[in-house]
């Protein structure tokens, strides 16, 4: 690992829609490495060129019309791996994981879950089991690990405009949370809670309603790294201004800082 490495992660909701905004926010940003989530395309069609212009190697688990992840490195990967444990070949693309400079990155987009008690919200909570298997299996947490991405789940009240609101609703109930606890008790911290203990910090809103101008956001987006990552970690930042301007996705970039 360098000595100093900015990591990011972002659903950009459509990297065909999404990309002159992600080519102008890498030249401005500069990380090293970034987590795509919903991408949207097949890996075919993932704008490799483009982005290797601008000094990225692309490692892509692609998917036609939904999900699909990708992570973008200044140096190359190695030891990719596509898919929980026991997937199915057809199994929605929302995981991949590699080792870049030393560090195991692990880029999620967990499933949304649609409504509390549906079918899609029990493949949810597990889904979130698995990737507890996942990292038992694949991780120590003693080593530097880096999970991230969209986790579709707001932690705790201070993630959440109204939290009372929310309660009980899906992104904000009790078993989801407790789902992403049990990740994160596997020996991870929650980066940004390691410098900012505010409220208020959210990493989407909802296209309706105004919801971006009212302030009715949510923190869903997450960086957590093990012990020795969380030691190193300098800072971490939600780049808000990323949700304003023309055809912005409805979650913004989160960086962190390792030093």
């Amino acid at each position: 690992m360098t000595a100093f490495m900015k990591i990011a992660t972002w659903n950009v909701n459509s990297i065909r829609t999404r990309l002159p905004r992600l080519v102008s926010w890498l030249e401005r940003r500069r990380p090293d490495i970034v987590c795509l989530q919903e991408i949207k395309v097949v890996n075919e069609d993932f704008p490799g060129e483009e982005l290797g212009k601008l000094g990225y190697h692309c490692l892509v688990n692609g998917q036609k019309t939904y999900n699909g992840v990708a992570i973008l490195s200044r140096t190359p990967s190695t030891d990719p791996f596509f898919s929980l444990l026991d997937e199915a070949p057809d199994a929605p693309r929302r995981l991949l994981a590699a080792t870049i400079e030393g560090l195991r990155i692990i880029n999620v987009y967990a499933p949304m879950g649609t409504e509390v008690g549906s079918e899609r919200y029990a493949y949810k909570l597990d889904w979130y089991r698995r990737l507890r298997d996942f990292l038992d299996s694949s991780a120590q947490p003693d080593s530097a690990v880096v999970l991230c991405g969209d986790f579709n789940v707001a932690p705790e009240d201070r993630d959440v405009w109204d939290p009372e609101k929310w309660r009980g609703q899906i992104l904000f109930s009790d078993p989801e949370k407790e789902a992403l606890r049990k990740i994160l008790e596997w020996g991870l911290k929650d980066a940004l809670r390691l410098h900012q203990q505010e409220g208020g910090l959210y990493t989407w809103w909802d296209y309706r309603a105004g919801a971006f101008h009212r302030g009715w956001g949510m923190r869903l987006d997450h960086i957590l790294l093990s012990a020795p990552l969380a030691g190193r970690c300098a800072a971490v930042e939600i780049d808000r201004n990323e949700r304003k301007g023309e055809k912005p996705s409805d979650h913004v970039p989160v960086v962190a800082s390792l030093q």
